[in-house]
């Protein structure tokens, strides 16, 4: 491989590990408050509160209903607001977090569901505060289901990223379209693609690898 290509390549898979990596993190932070807010607001939980549960609810369907292209574009003054700019991976963050939170909070809210409700029901027949329950009952019953939960999110996340290429975002995404598809370079095109290939393959080897340990783990203290 040439070494024009291979030095695109690497400015490129670095954007996108910057991007993926901050907007990642903002998102499971934000996407955790909500599956959470989900779970413990709705009908009989710990802290029963319909109205949060129905409009926690309808943002996030309401978010989850634009594309996220348009997205990107809608959210283009906030990231201006934010850090001044609407071009580069940086301001991609804003959009890429945003955009993947309500997805997040959505399977985090499935995760949490699969926790045995007599778990919660013997915590609180102890005593246990709502906050003792979520992070001492919740949370930990539900990790292996929520690593592998996060694990799909991030890969959303980095297929996202290219998306946001598309718009002046830096990447693969648009080292594939500006060079590999505009210029007709066939062999960044292929590398730009393996290149994506192989980062969700390890991300996805990543978080099956953790779930199995956290299973294991479990298991033997069981």
């Amino acid at each position: 491989m040439r070494d024009d290509v291979l030095e695109l390549l690497w400015e490129g898979l670095r954007q996108t590990l910057y991007m993926l990596v901050w907007s990642s993190l903002f998102a499971i932070i934000i996407g955790l408050i909500l599956g959470i807010a989900l779970v413990v607001t709705e009908k009989g939980n710990i802290l029963e509160a319909r109205l949060i549960h129905k409009v926690v609810s309808l943002m996030i369907n309401g978010i989850r209903s634009i594309p996220f292209i348009i997205l990107i574009v809608l959210l283009l003054p906030v990231a201006r607001w934010v850090i001044g700019t609407t071009l580069g991976p940086t301001a991609a963050i804003v959009s890429l977090s945003i955009g993947a939170a309500p997805f997040l909070g959505r399977i985090v809210e499935s995760a949490l569901k699969e926790v045995a409700l007599g778990k919660i029901e013997a915590a609180k027949s102890f005593g246990a505060s709502p906050l003792q329950i979520i992070f001492r009952v919740l949370i930990p019953e539900a990790l292996p289901a929520l690593v592998r939960s996060l694990t799909i999110a991030v890969i959303a996340i980095t297929e996202l990223t290219a998306v946001a290429g598309a718009i002046g975002a830096g990447g693969l995404g648009s080292l594939a379209i500006r060079f590999g598809y505009q210029r007709f370079r066939e062999d960044i095109m292929f590398a730009t693609v393996i290149t994506i290939i192989l980062l969700v393959q390890f991300i996805q080897w990543t978080g099956d690898y953790i779930s199995r340990s956290i299973s294991r783990k479990r298991y033997k203290l069981e």
